[in-house]
C-alpha cells in the first residue's frame, strides 16, 4: 500500500514538474508562431515576376497576395490568371464574386505594395 501511495505521489510530481511545463512551452511557441505574420513590402516589378499558374501573385488595393495554391480551385477557371503578377483590384471587386471571397483573401496575404 505504501509503495502505491509513493508511486502516485511521484507520478503527480513528475507531471507537475516535467510534463506540464513542456506542454506549456509548446503552446507558447505555437501561439508565438501563429501570431507572427510579418508584413513585407514588394515592388510592382517584383510582383510582375510571379505571373504563371505555378507562381501566381496578385495585387488588390495595394496589398500583395500569393494565390498560387488557389489557382486550380478558382471557380472562374483561368480568369484569375488574367492579372497574374499585376493589379487585380477591379476584377476582384467585380459582380462575379460572392462576399465570401473577401474573407478568403486574407489567407493569401504576403505583404504590401511599395509606393
Amino acid at each position: 500500500m505504501e509503495i502505491a501511495v509513493i508511486a502516485l505521489i511521484l507520478a503527480v510530481l513528475l507531471e507537475a514538474f516535467v510534463l506540464i511545463p513542456q506542454l506549456a512551452h509548446k503552446n507558447m511557441v505555437k501561439s508565438t508562431v501563429d501570431n507572427s505574420k510579418v508584413s513585407k513590402s514588394y515592388s510592382k516589378s517584383e510582383v510582375s515576376l510571379h505571373n504563371k499558374r505555378t507562381d501566381c501573385w496578385i495585387i488588390i488595393k495595394d496589398k500583395v497576395y500569393d494565390v498560387t495554391s488557389y489557382v486550380e480551385e478558382h471557380p472562374g477557371g483561368d480568369a484569375i490568371l488574367a492579372h497574374a503578377g499585376d493589379d487585380s483590384t477591379e476584377g476582384f471587386f467585380g459582380p462575379q464574386h460572392a462576399t465570401r471571397v473577401f474573407d478568403m483573401i486574407d489567407d493569401f496575404y504576403i505583404g504590401d505594395l511599395q509606393k
